[in-house]
């Protein structure tokens, strides 16, 4: 079974630091691609970053250098550090992965509330 669990987030001033975490179990994020998306009121979910079982990441280009997606393998989590945070990162931030003999077999968290408001 595999379960995908979001914490961390919180309200945030702009100018602000957040870091989420996705504890995993079931899969082995070391070899899994993981990928953060972020879905705000009536706006369509987004794909914010992604690390892959080799290590490289990607970033939607709004978040790009300001948002960090890692893992620690030893407590088999990922982690999204975001800096200098922005109203439009208002959102629920979901931990997603996807079977490893389907992609159309996807794996979510129940979200986590980040709120960036002065």
């Amino acid at each position: 079974q595999v379960q995908l669990v979001e914490s961390g987030g919180g309200l945030v001033q702009p100018g602000g630091s957040l870091r989420l975490s996705c504890a995993a179990s079931g899969i082995i994020v070391r070899i899994y691609a993981m990928r953060w998306y972020r879905q705000a009121p009536g706006k369509q979910r987004e794909l914010v970053a992604t690390i892959t079982s080799g290590g490289s990441t990607n970033y939607a280009d709004s978040v790009k250098g300001r948002f960090t997606i890692s893992r620690d393998n030893a407590k088999n989590t990922v982690f999204l550090q975001m800096n200098n945070m922005k109203p439009d990162d208002t959102a629920v931030y979901y931990c997603n992965t996807n079977s490893r003999f389907s992609a159309d077999t996807q794996y979510w968290g129940q979200g986590t509330q980040v709120t960036v408001s002065s």
